[in-house]
């Protein structure tokens, strides 16, 4: 059972859903991702979403490809990545940490290798999002077979014939992007995401967890509600962004944090 195992049964038995946040690795500078991902337990994440910055984010909207840039020209790399969840894993050994990123810096690195430091690190699951399930034997597999858990992302144009795809070898959870498009986009309405979730929930035990657009505690209590919980990151990365402070970050997401615990 990896750690994302183990929270998601926390969750169920204390009758709660999961607040997930992302943030950028390095973003604004290696002291203050730091700081902002020890807090996060703190103010009520259960699991950490972090991202390994890199040159050509496709998938992600305006907010978060500024984040990686911004880190990247601080001088992030994959091995300073790694060492901020040696760092966290200093003080916290249970909560779930995931990393999120493109495929490239890994295979630059060699697969054998990185899993070796990904799992030592303390990184519990990869979510890989250039990554399609016809390229599993690249790296799901192998990072399964390590001990990690694989995350796939499924979207509204995931019908019921590449459902069944999508689930094959993915663990930990699903991730179901809430509207079609980038991250940061418009917020979802949950009683569009509902019937999406259900449909997705009869062909799978794993945990659905809903993201992209949520940005207010009403928002992701709503979504927490038809899910088994919910995700936000471009909301997050933009406060950081805007100039506040650590503890003004972490204030915005235990305000989040609650509203999903509330669903």
């Amino acid at each position: 059972m990896t750690r994302i195992d183990a929270k998601f049964a926390e969750l169920r038995a204390a009758g709660k859903k999961a607040f997930v946040s992302y943030v950028m690795a390095g973003d604004p500078d290696l002291e203050t991702s730091l700081a902002l991902v020890k807090g996060l337990p703190g103010a009520g994440v259960d699991i950490i979403e972090l991202g390994l910055p890199f040159t050509d984010p496709m998938a992600d909207g305006l907010t978060i490809q500024r984040a990686g840039q911004r880190a990247l020209e601080g001088g992030m790399t994959l091995d300073k990545t790694l060492n901020i969840v040696r760092e966290f894993r200093k003080g916290d050994n249970t909560t779930p940490i995931v990393l999120m990123g493109y495929y490239n810096p890994i295979y630059s690195r060699g697969v054998p290798r990185f899993l070796e430091q990904a799992k030592e690190a303390g990184i519990d699951g990869l979510i890989i999002v250039d990554l399609p399930p016809e390229e599993d034997a690249e790296l799901c597999i192998p990072a399964q077979a390590a001990g990690l858990n694989f995350i796939r992302l499924a979207t509204p144009t995931t019908d019921d014939a590449r459902l069944p795809k999508v689930l094959t070898n993915t663990s930990g959870f699903l991730y179901y992007v809430s509207i079609t498009g980038i991250t940061g986009a418009a917020a979802p309405e949950a009683s569009d995401v509902a019937p999406e979730v259900a449909r997705i929930k009869a062909k799978t035990d794993l945990p659905v967890i809903v993201g992209f657009g949520i940005r207010t505690p009403d928002v992701a209590q709503a979504i927490a509600g038809i899910a088994d919980g919910c995700v936000v990151g471009s909301a997050i990365v933009g406060e950081l962004a805007s100039g506040k402070s650590v503890e003004q970050v972490l204030h915005f997401v235990s305000e989040l944090a609650d509203g999903a615990h509330r669903a």
